[in-house]
Protein backbone atom coordinates (compact mmCIF):
# COMPACT_ATOMS: atom_id res chain seq x y z
CA UNK A 1 0.00 0.00 0.00
CA UNK A 2 1.50 3.30 -1.11
CA UNK A 3 1.89 5.89 1.59
CA UNK A 4 3.52 9.26 2.28
CA UNK A 5 4.13 10.36 5.87
CA UNK A 6 5.31 13.88 6.72
CA UNK A 7 7.12 15.06 9.82
CA UNK A 8 9.07 18.06 11.02
CA UNK A 9 6.39 20.69 11.42
CA UNK A 10 6.03 22.82 14.51
CA UNK A 11 5.90 26.29 16.02
CA UNK A 12 8.68 28.60 14.85
CA UNK A 13 9.41 32.28 15.33
CA UNK A 14 9.55 34.57 12.30
CA UNK A 15 12.93 34.33 10.65
CA UNK A 16 13.45 30.78 11.83
CA UNK A 17 13.97 27.61 9.83
CA UNK A 18 12.43 24.17 9.56
CA UNK A 19 13.16 21.05 7.56
CA UNK A 20 10.15 18.95 6.68
CA UNK A 21 10.54 15.29 5.77
CA UNK A 22 8.25 12.96 3.90
CA UNK A 23 8.89 9.23 3.85
CA UNK A 24 7.47 7.22 0.98
CA UNK A 25 6.59 3.55 1.18
CA UNK A 26 4.90 1.07 -1.12
CA UNK A 27 6.38 2.50 -4.34
CA UNK A 28 9.74 3.45 -5.88
CA UNK A 29 10.20 7.14 -5.30
CA UNK A 30 12.85 7.76 -7.95
CA UNK A 31 10.31 7.27 -10.75
CA UNK A 32 8.00 9.95 -9.39
CA UNK A 33 7.65 13.68 -9.62
CA UNK A 34 7.30 15.16 -6.15
CA UNK A 35 5.98 18.27 -4.54
CA UNK A 36 5.11 20.18 -1.42
CA UNK A 37 1.77 21.89 -1.09
CA UNK A 38 0.30 23.97 1.69
CA UNK A 39 -3.22 24.78 2.75
CA UNK A 40 -4.75 27.34 5.05
CA UNK A 41 -8.39 26.94 6.15
CA UNK A 42 -10.70 28.76 3.76
CA UNK A 43 -8.09 29.04 1.02
CA UNK A 44 -7.14 26.91 -1.95
CA UNK A 45 -4.24 24.52 -1.66
CA UNK A 46 -1.04 26.06 -3.03
CA UNK A 47 1.83 24.21 -4.67
CA UNK A 48 4.99 25.78 -3.28
CA UNK A 49 7.92 23.57 -4.33
CA UNK A 50 8.01 20.76 -6.88
CA UNK A 51 10.57 18.61 -8.63
CA UNK A 52 10.10 16.57 -11.78
CA UNK A 53 11.14 12.94 -12.25
CA UNK A 54 13.93 13.62 -14.75
CA UNK A 55 17.63 13.06 -14.12
CA UNK A 56 18.04 16.85 -14.03
CA UNK A 57 15.56 17.04 -11.14
CA UNK A 58 14.17 20.32 -12.44
CA UNK A 59 12.47 22.38 -9.77
CA UNK A 60 9.69 24.93 -9.58
CA UNK A 61 8.94 27.32 -6.74
CA UNK A 62 5.98 29.56 -6.14
CA UNK A 63 6.92 33.24 -6.19
CA UNK A 64 5.99 33.57 -2.54
CA UNK A 65 8.71 31.13 -1.46
CA UNK A 66 11.52 31.60 -3.99
CA UNK A 67 14.87 31.97 -2.31
CA UNK A 68 13.55 30.62 1.00
CA UNK A 69 12.28 27.11 0.24
CA UNK A 70 14.30 24.22 -1.19
CA UNK A 71 12.87 20.87 -2.23
CA UNK A 72 15.14 17.83 -2.36
CA UNK A 73 14.94 14.08 -2.45
CA UNK A 74 16.94 11.09 -1.29
CA UNK A 75 15.74 8.24 -3.43
CA UNK A 76 17.82 5.66 -1.55
CA UNK A 77 16.04 6.67 1.64
CA UNK A 78 12.68 7.11 -0.11
CA UNK A 79 12.43 10.55 1.45
CA UNK A 80 11.43 13.98 0.22
CA UNK A 81 12.56 17.11 2.04
CA UNK A 82 11.52 20.73 2.22
CA UNK A 83 14.01 23.15 3.75
CA UNK A 84 12.26 26.32 4.82
CA UNK A 85 14.32 29.37 5.79
CA UNK A 86 13.40 32.87 6.89
CA UNK A 87 9.91 31.80 7.87
CA UNK A 88 7.15 34.39 7.76
CA UNK A 89 3.78 34.42 9.53
CA UNK A 90 1.97 33.89 6.23
CA UNK A 91 3.87 30.61 5.79
CA UNK A 92 1.61 29.22 8.51
CA UNK A 93 -0.27 26.29 6.97
CA UNK A 94 -0.60 22.54 6.84
CA UNK A 95 2.11 21.26 4.52
CA UNK A 96 1.47 18.16 2.44
CA UNK A 97 3.91 16.19 0.32
CA UNK A 98 2.78 14.54 -2.88
CA UNK A 99 4.12 12.21 -5.56
CA UNK A 100 3.03 11.26 -9.03
CA UNK A 101 4.39 8.89 -11.65
CA UNK A 102 4.18 11.43 -14.42
CA UNK A 103 6.45 12.83 -17.11
CA UNK A 104 5.63 16.48 -16.84
CA UNK A 105 7.18 19.70 -15.67
CA UNK A 106 7.62 20.60 -12.04
CA UNK A 107 5.59 23.73 -12.74
CA UNK A 108 2.58 21.72 -13.89
CA UNK A 109 2.81 19.52 -10.82
CA UNK A 110 2.75 22.56 -8.55
CA UNK A 111 0.33 24.81 -10.39
CA UNK A 112 -2.23 22.22 -11.48
CA UNK A 113 -1.44 19.20 -9.27
CA UNK A 114 -0.94 17.39 -12.56
CA UNK A 115 -0.38 13.65 -12.36
CA UNK A 116 -0.33 13.33 -8.57
CA UNK A 117 -1.07 9.82 -7.34
CA UNK A 118 -0.36 10.04 -3.62
CA UNK A 119 -0.75 12.62 -0.86
CA UNK A 120 0.56 12.74 2.66
CA UNK A 121 -1.68 13.58 5.60
CA UNK A 122 0.09 16.86 6.30
CA UNK A 123 2.18 18.47 9.00
CA UNK A 124 1.33 21.79 10.65
CA UNK A 125 3.75 24.69 10.42
CA UNK A 126 2.96 27.70 12.59
CA UNK A 127 5.04 30.86 12.41
CA UNK A 128 4.43 33.18 15.33
CA UNK A 129 6.31 35.22 17.87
Amino acid sequence: QAQLVESGGGLVQPGGSLKLSCVASGFTLDRYAIGWFRQVPGKEREGVACMDSSRDSNQYYADSVKGRFTVSRDNAASTIYLQINNLKPNDTAVYHCAAGRTITTAQRVCQWEFGIDYWGQGTQVTVSS
